[in-house]
């Protein structure tokens, strides 16, 4: 493959780097602590298990249908500073004060009006958060119209979000703790200051050095205002309609519905593996195994596997990398029949490493190839460009594939016979629940790679695609 010179209007500076990765992290800390924190409703605010999912679930359903309006908005917006970056400084401000909000809930009130409490707030901290989250995505789409320089930059930012998979794994067990907070609804209402706060300031951080393209030089972008309401409504639609005719898009969507989907679906399994199977329903004996557990892989992810990734991106193609990378999840999946062994738990470790290739290839490669795929559209549709839009129904997708991951995970659980009440399980139990958890995200894992194998866009045709489209409007 001939090696191409990244010229230096499509390097994207150190400092923009750290700031995008900084904001990488704040989208992945909030729903990271807020998914620990959930776990609290129940033992601290005393929500009955049902409300409790319909808490989970109901603010999924409303943020799903947000996104892409968000991303409609930030796709036709004129301002002085550019298309994404006011709406990220304002959204990581809402975001980190709704979240800090959300869980001052006083464990005294009344079930039915902490019920309510949480949802309304739920929604109003989604909007707030897709305002922050759906813009800096897009942003990303457009700092670089480099092929290779494209895959260097979502592997940089990847990194820096998994440093917060490193610290929310801990939450639970800090709160929990009654050596460092009198109670853990206290617990819950302290650190979601900490969270908040520390989010607040990581989040404006893309919106004040990150450097999209040059919006000024945009055509054709809707006007938004009250009074456009109903007819961007109607270009929405027709937006999002371009969008699900793009042949490579759709399968990105299929492969990360697939692979996030399955790995999502047993993410609980190695929890209950941990305690149930090696050290026979002893919370106590488990200790912090299973915190350990997710630390450790992201570690491996940010550190090792993303790095590796990136290099095998800009050597074989996305494509190519991404196949490989799968493949060798595969294989750390199946590991985990040997790895969960209650006579060494140390062996846990041992599949890590290659299982971190798949969510770890996922992203850094699916959100490089996205870039790239917006290069297609507007060398189709023509302009205004639409990596707002792009990014939110891929995220949207990510979201339904983790809603449905849920559903499917507890029915898994249900059909291998495993009864939450028990303070042990069955050996015939246990040993269904270890194959489903091997089973179960390998196969998706396979089918993701037969979605992917006829996806075109190589690095020469991305290349060409660029040239036509700066012959065409010359350089954003």
């Amino acid at each position: 493959m001939i090696q191409h010179t990244i010229s230096e209007r499509d390097r994207v500076p150190m400092v923009q780097k750290l700031a995008f990765g900084s904001g990488h992290f704040v989208n992945n800390m909030l729903p990271g602590a807020l998914a620990f924190f959930m776990f609290f409703l129940l033992t601290a605010f005393g929500m009955d298990p049902f409300l409790a999912g319909l808490l989970g679930g109901l603010p999924r359903i409303f943020d799903a249908l947000t996104d892409p309006i968000m991303g409609f908005i930030s796709d036709n917006t004129d301002s002085r500073w550019g298309r994404r970056r006011p709406y990220i400084f304002i959204g990581a401000i809402l975001s980190g004060i709704l979240f800090v909000v959300l869980w001052q809930m006083d464990e005294n009130n009344s079930q039915v009006f902490n019920f309510w409490y949480f949802l309304i707030l739920s929604m109003v901290y989604l909007i707030g958060n897709t305002m922050f989250s759906t813009p800096l995505i897009g942003l990303g789409y457009e700092m670089t119209s480099d092929y290779n320089e494209r895959t260097r930059l979502m592997a940089f930012s990847q990194t820096m979000g998994q440093v917060a998979w490193m610290i929310v794994p801990w939450f639970w067990v800090i709160i929990a703790d009654p050596e460092i907070f009198e109670s853990q609804a206290v617990g819950v209402r302290q650190l979601s200051l900490m969270v908040g706060g520390l989010c607040i300031v990581l989040g404006i951080l893309p919106a004040i050095f990150c450097r999209g393209i040059d919006s000024s030089h945009i055509e054709n972008r809707k006007e938004i205002s009250f009074k456009t309401m109903f007819s961007n409504l109607k270009d929405l639609f027709k937006g999002i309609v371009q969008v699900s005719k793009n042949v490579p898009f759709l399968r990105l969507c299929g492969a990360t519905f697939l692979v996030f989907n399955g790995f999502q679906m047993v993410a609980s399994f190695s929890v209950f593996i941990i305690v149930f199977y090696m050290f026979n329903g002893d919370y106590g004996m488990a200790g912090t195994w299973p915190a350990w557990f997710s630390t450790v892989s992201a570690v491996l992810t940010a550190f090792m596997v993303i790095p590796i990734i990136s290099a095998m991106a800009n050597r074989w193609g996305k494509r190519n990398a991404f196949i490989i990378s799968t493949l060798i999840s595969i294989v750390g999946y199946g590991l985990k029949w040997w790895g969960f062994n209650p006579e060494s738990p140390f062996m846990i470790f041992m599949p890590v490493p290659l299982m971190a290739f798949g969510i770890g290839g996922l992203f850094t490669l699916m959100m490089s190839m996205t870039a790239d795929v917006c290069d297609l559209d507007e060398l189709k549709n023509g302009m205004p460009r639409k990596e707002g839009t792009f990014g939110a129904i891929y995220w949207w997708m990510v979201k339904l594939g983790q809603a449905l991951a849920l559903v499917l995970g507890g029915l898994v659980l249900k059909v291998v016979g495993f009864d939450q009440n028990a303070a042990t399980q069955t050996l015939e139990t246990m040993t269904n629940l270890r194959i489903a958890d091997i089973v179960i995200p390998a196969s998706t894992a396979t089918l993701a790679i037969i979605v992917m194998w006829k996806y075109d866009i190589t690095e020469e045709k991305a290349r060409d695609i660029k040239k036509q489209l700066e012959d065409r409007r010359g350089v954003l």
